[in-house]
């Protein structure tokens, strides 16, 4: 199970960032004596220029950058790998029948040597695999929980404390430049500290509550009804493959569209792994991504994935193991210089593979391009329409070709036209008129002269089509009064689209770039996608109007997010979206984009033009890491158990090597210390800080991480004389009511009047589901389905954390 993939902000090796960091510490001034002895070569048969700091440095980033790769059945391998070694190796299948008895039993008695040792080995090594797998699966705690909203979502009642924070105003400063506004009648000028009545004239400025203390939170988020409803956007900043894993109970199939632009293994943009199969790993990782994704799709949902020449069989194939359906496959024009390679041509394209979870998946027609319109200018009620002669023109335009389509239609002094009354007569194939013309009126048929022959062609439409749709024709008579007829083409509006994208906006090398760097002011992101490509790849998955989700694994810089709020600001769409990314760059531009992006339309050289937001509010989430979980490990054996494994050598041998790890780590925190359930506000963690292996305490959200345990679709979040109040939904459509409280504080006696002052009894129909930490002697219902509708948080806790499918 490859999981991991590692680069800087920038997309840099790691090999590069050290080789860079040893020739700047080696020059750097005043370290003349360190640099002596750190120069001091250490030289390897492969680079013997090495240096004591490159060695040193190079073990110290090797240790810390693992890619993990868990067995998913690492004890049935290797029986397997051993009865074909005894088979092949010490058995010798082939010559036994021409061996002794004794020569036989000395293989048997060697045999079973082997055996029983590497059984003994197999075991262990099983134990270590399968308690890292099941490291790595469990669902993952949330360790930060902030929401960025825009000032008019706020209560006002607490513009005064956002006024008087100082770092939220630095950070508004240094995102948006609001020290640049000068003022006017209608707009308050910049001023430090901050004026309640500047705030009330900049709506669209985004407030993020990590600036502020929890009071502030609970106040805000409590202000807020239908909390997840109102909520535009949701950031993950974790390892994909475990965001994906904690979405699946609250977003089972309610995903309309996931795009993605993974790492293609190309020398521009490869997976760093430090093994030698790059094209294997890259395959797992996508396998396990994709499986893990299919889930969260509606069944008419669409899959879009950016990719090149060195993946696209690779990912076609894998798509269709798991999809239904292939959509379509677009070669996208991206970089028209072509990309940089090594003696091989250098590429222009790339592409947008989309595939269905049904044969329901329909794609959605695109805008039309400039040059599409110019070929109809004109527009009625029913759309965009050009003119063109009713005469028929290319292939099978003949009378002979269709001679039904060869019939006379009347058209009298003031343009109108009719068609007659007539028969089709098979003897002569042709029309015989019932009716001649009356008045004004003359007979036109479809006949055209060319140097001076006659010749009779076709109409464009039939008899019986023409008088249901007069509105679409009209008349033009030459100076020589020849009559000609044309007719309405239209646009067809809703045609799906082509398999050959060539906008120039659609560049990536061009655009991509360009369009970060209006944001920010410089380039802080190699190889970012344009953004009119992912709109039109939103677009075609069949995202409409309404509060349809789209989906993004590998976020990278945020464009998905970008193009899904430009797209609501387009048509006043309700379109949501949520971005999972795992690099340090999700604090140092994907979220920053997002925060720009509502704030202000436009940009240039990194600062807002219009300074036109819109009004939103989204979720972001950091999630505990597989290092996380492993560096919260604590084994623990008691002295009852000590003594019990004295006792016996052979039961002592056989815990050793199956059972000891997965024994002695209950309790540990990464694995669910349920004693800290009494004070669950202040649950704790020690997370990696980013610099290798380093870490620091930090407060677990049990609140946010049990809701999506549940799945919860939260309704209202509330802080009520010290408990925490979540109301909401659960997927199986069931009211549910979570209550959280300090048990060291808040007694079942003062539970029991909470309840009573909230007006909450388990005996009424108000909530489906009660959950509530700490044993209680609240009124317990059996519910139809021989459940129970009071239940304890812990319980459920444990249950759904590491109630995990294999992958």
């Amino acid at each position: 199970i490859p999981f991991e993939y590692r680069s800087d902000s920038k997309g840099r090796k790691q090999k590069e960032l050290n080789d860079r960091a040893v020739e700047k510490i080696l020059h750097a001034p005043g370290l003349v004596d360190w640099q002596a002895e750190l120069a001091q070569l250490r030289a390897t048969e492969k680079n013997p220029r090495r240096t004591l700091l490159e060695k040193h440095l190079t073990d110290y980033t090797a240790r810390n950058t693992f890619d993990y790769f868990i067995h998913k059945d690492l004890g049935g391998f290797l029986l397997r790998e051993l009865d074909f070694f005894i088979k092949n190796e010490i058995m010798h299948l082939d010559d036994i029948e021409h061996e002794s008895a004794p020569r036989v039993e000395q293989y048997l008695s060697k045999i079973k040597v082997i055996r029983g040792i590497a059984h003994k080995i197999i075991d262990f090594l099983a134990q270590i695999e399968n308690f890292q797998k099941k490291l790595w699966l469990k669902k993952k705690f949330v360790v930060e929980t902030n929401y960025c909203v825009t000032l008019d979502r706020v209560p006002e009642d607490l513009y005064p404390e956002i006024a008087a924070n100082d770092a939220q105003r630095e950070e508004w400063v240094r995102l948006f430049a609001i020290d640049e506004i000068k003022g006017n009648l209608h707009n308050p000028k910049y001023c430090n500290p901050l004026t309640v009545e500047f705030l009330k004239a900049n709506p669209y400025l985004v407030l993020d509550t990590r600036f502020f203390d929890e009071a502030f939170k609970a106040t805000l988020a409590a202000s807020i009804e239908n909390f997840d409803e109102r909520c535009d956007g949701l950031l993950i900043h974790s390892e994909n493959f475990q965001a994906l894993e904690f979405l699946k109970n609250t977003f089972s199939n309610t995903i309309k569209s996931i795009y993605i632009d993974p790492p293609y293994n190309t020398d521009a943009s490869a997976i760093l792994y430090k093994n030698d199969y790059k094209d294997s790993s890259w395959l797992c990782l996508m396998e396990n991504r994709l499986s893990s994704s299919y889930s969260l799709l509606i069944n008419s949902g669409i899959i879009c994935i950016a990719i090149d020449d060195e993946e696209i069989c690779e990912i076609r194939s894998l798509l269709s193991s798991t999809y239904q359906k292939q959509v379509g496959i677009v070669a996208v024009r991206s970089n028209p210089a072509g990309r940089k390679t090594k003696g091989k041509f250098a590429p222009a394209h790339e592409y947008a593979v989309f595939f269905g979870k049904s044969e329901s998946s329909i794609p959605r027609a695109l805008s039309k391009s400039d040059k599409s319109l110019a070929r109809y200018p004109n527009e009625d009620d029913k759309g965009r329409f050009a003119w063109a002669n009713f005469i028929r023109s290319g292939s099978n335009d003949k009378r002979e070709d269709r001679p039904k389509l060869f019939y006379p239609i009347f058209v009298d002094e003031d343009d109108n036209i009719c068609i007659p009354k007539m028969e089709w007569l098979d003897s002569k194939n042709e029309y015989v008129l019932l009716e001649q013309p009356r008045g004004t009126e003359v007979i036109v048929y479809p006949i055209q002269t060319k140097q001076g022959k006659i010749i009779e062609k076709n109409w464009q439409r039939g008899h019986i089509r023409v008088p249901l749709e007069l509105e679409e024709y009209r008349i033009r008579r030459g100076q020589d009064g020849a009559i000609s007829i044309d007719f309405k083409t239209r646009m067809d509006e809703e045609s799906l689209p082509i398999t050959w994208w060539d906008d120039r906006k659609y560049a990536s090398a061009n655009y991509g770039a360009s369009e970060l760097k209006e944001l920010f002011g410089e380039k802080e992101f190699n190889f970012p996608k344009a953004k009119q490509l992912v709109i039109d790849c939103i677009k075609a998955s069949g995202i409409k109007i309404d509060s349809s989700t789209v989906l993004d694994f590998f976020a990278g810089s945020g464009t998905t997010g970008h193009a899904v709020i430009d797209l609501n600001r387009e048509d006043s769409g309700k379109r949501k979206y949520i971005l999972i990314e795992m690099g340090e760059y999700f604090d140092t531009i994907l979220k920053p984009r997002i925060q720009k992006v509502v704030y202000s339309k436009d940009w240039k050289d990194g600062k807002p033009v219009s300074r036109e937001g819109s009004s939103h509010m989204f979720k972001y989430l950091r999630l505990e890491s597989y290092e996380d979980t492993l560096n919260n490990l604590e084994l623990k054996r008691t002295d009852a158990q000590k003594s019990l494994l004295d006792q016996s050598a052979p039961f002592k041998e056989s815990y050793m090597l199956s059972y000891m790890l997965d024994v002695e780590s209950r309790g540990s925190a990464s694995l669910l210390n349920i004693d800290a359930f009494e004070d669950p506000l202040h649950y704790k963690l020690n997370i990696a800080t980013g610099s290798a292996g380093e870490t620091k305490p930090a407060t677990v959200d049990l609140v946010e991480t049990f809701n999506y345990l549940l799945g919860l679709t939260v309704r209202h979040l509330d802080h009520i004389r010290g408990f925490r109040v979540v109301q909401g939904t659960n997927p199986q459509g069931e009211k549910v009511l979570v209550i959280w409280r300090n048990l060291k504080e808040q007694s079942n006696t003062d539970l029991e009047e909470f309840f009573r002052k909230q007006e909450y009894n388990p005996k009424d129909l108000e909530f489906d589901l009660i959950y509530v930490n700490g044993d209680n002697n609240l009124e317990n219902l059996r519910r139809p389905d021989e459940t129970w509708k009071v239940r304890l948080i812990e319980e459920e806790f444990h249950r759904l954390m590491f109630q995990v499918k294999d992958v």
